[in-house]
């Protein structure tokens, strides 16, 4: 590229200032990538308490100003701060942000339409001109018909402004009645009809951000097509349909520097798959470390999820006598659905001493299980991209997965003929298929010379964001004149 372009890269968390989930890895990696193909990315997110009670004193006041939210008038306070060679955009606001990311219901809504409409007024303000707004989810979405319609008079750049928008995951869409919508942000009420925002009766902020932006991705081929159906579309195919040729699918990758088990500071042995001795030692630290005692030889599952319904865990408690009976142990990180974790302290209680259930997040016990697993868990109902297969591939521990979404683009299912695989997967939402994928695995574990080949074979698998970064720049190029 001959002249760089500027990308203002928008979102509402990102790692490692802000995390609940895999869309902050992106925001997190990706901009450095970008930059380094010749790109000025920069990033903007709130200012969450928790950024400011880890990073405050590492950043600089831009300036402040003020705007009509409803009948409120709102501060917005522009704060800078570099992290590690990045530029980040920080809009503040304490009665927005001053506890939760995401708070939920309306009071989202209302939360992420101040932001929305923060960062539309940010951009005269910054020392930057973005060329293009790379939006992401709902949070963002309607950013695209502000600038259409409520900035586009006169010489304002801002009403040129192009976007791209990343649907990272469909099932969250931001719906609320249209007369909140209207009260918030003044859209105009020609705006509430299916052409536009509206859905089943709904003001749907990502319909919107359908509708109104001039790309649109989701992070992977595979789902791409899934959500032009009517079973992955979640009310979304028709506009997703008739803009196919502005939908693209890229994969997401993962930072391969913080995901490394030769260097993680997490693990007890670090080891690679040249030198993959320390994974054993990895999985007995484990079991010491959780209460389990099953013998290290024993096959070990892993799960490190977010524990809802997307994520298979009904299929995970069905089969839990069965694998039981299997000689195996099983640990699963993570919270969620109420229902979901009594169901999984009662099963822990049950067999005692081979399955722990870790409720919670915590970042270093989720390194360690990646790193102490055989196998890992992630039959999913869907799964635009998911991450968690990756990373665990890159651990060496081997996905079990359904084929949906990024996890079928991602793991190469194992051919008990050629050897060839990176590990095993399932095709219908199904308890038997499911224990039939875990039977093959097994099968696997037993023998120690397809096991270890498996092993190499995955974690020699590159998923780093280098791929994706090029795919994204040639959207950027199309865009950008």
């Amino acid at each position: 590229m001959m002249d760089k372009k500027n990308i203002l890269m928008v979102a509402a968390e990102c790692a490692p200032l802000a995390k609940t989930g895999g869309l902050a890895d992106v925001v997190g990696t990706l901009p450095a990538y970008l930059n380094r193909m010749g790109f000025d990315c920069r990033v903007m997110i709130p200012y969450h308490r928790c950024i400011k009670e880890k990073y405050g004193d590492k950043v600089r006041h831009l300036s402040d100003f003020w705007f009509n939210l409803g009948w409120r008038s709102q501060y917005v306070g522009l704060e800078q701060l570099d992290l590690d060679g990045v530029t980040v955009y920080l809009l503040d606001n304490e009665y927005y942000f001053g506890e939760r990311i995401y708070q939920g219901g309306d009071r989202e809504i209302e939360q992420y339409s101040w932001f929305s409409r923060a960062v539309c007024d940010s951009l005269t303000r910054l020392d930057f001109r973005p060329d293009l707004l790379h939006l992401n989810d709902w949070h963002t979405a309607i950013i695209p018909l502000l600038l259409k319609t409520q900035y586009s008079s006169g010489s304002d750049f801002r009403g040129g402004l192009k976007t791209l928008l990343t649907i990272h995951n469909i099932a969250y869409q931001g719906k609320t009645s249209f007369g909140l919508v209207e009260d918030l942000l003044g859209v105009d009420r020609r705006f509430f009809t299916s052409e536009f925002m509206e859905s089943y009766g709904a003001a749907d902020f990502l319909k919107a951000g359908c509708v109104f932006a001039d790309k649109i991705n989701v992070p992977s081929p595979t789902n791409a097509k899934e959500v032009c159906t009517s079973e992955y579309g979640y009310g979304l195919e028709g506009i997703l349909s008739a803009r196919g040729a502005d939908l693209h699918g890229i994969l997401n990758g993962i930072d391969r520097d913080s995901f490394d088990p030769a260097r993680d500071p997490y693990l007890p042995v670090n080891y690679s798959a040249a030198d993959p001795a320390g994974k054993s030692e990895c999985k007995r630290a484990l079991l010491a470390e959780l209460g389990l005692n099953t013998q290290p030889s024993a096959p070990l599952f892993g799960m490190v999820s977010r524990l809802v319904f997307q994520k298979g865990l009904d299929l995970v408690v069905d089969s839990l006598n069965w694998l039981m009976e299997q000689g195996a142990a099983l640990v699963v990180v993570g919270s969620g659905d109420p229902s979901t974790e009594t169901l999984l302290r009662a099963a822990e209680s049950r067999f005692k001493g081979r399955l722990c259930s870790y409720i919670a997040y915590n970042e270093g016990v989720s390194r360690r299980v990646y790193a102490g697993s055989d196998f890992f868990l992630m039959p999913s109902r869907f799964e635009p991209c998911g991450l968690s297969q990756m990373i665990a591939m890159r651990y060496g521990s081997l996905p079990i997965v359904r084929e949906t979404g990024g996890l079928k683009d991602t793991v190469v299912p194992y051919n008990r003929f050629t050897g060839e695989g990176t590990g095993f997967s399932f095709t219908n939402y199904d308890g038997f298929e499911f224990r039939g994928a875990i039977a093959r695995a097994l099968e696997v574990y037993r023998d120690k010379s397809a096991l270890n080949k498996m092993i190499s074979q995955a974690m020699a698998t590159d998923f780093s964001f280098s791929g994706p970064a090029r795919e994204y720049a040639a959207i950027y190029d199309s865009l950008i004149s």
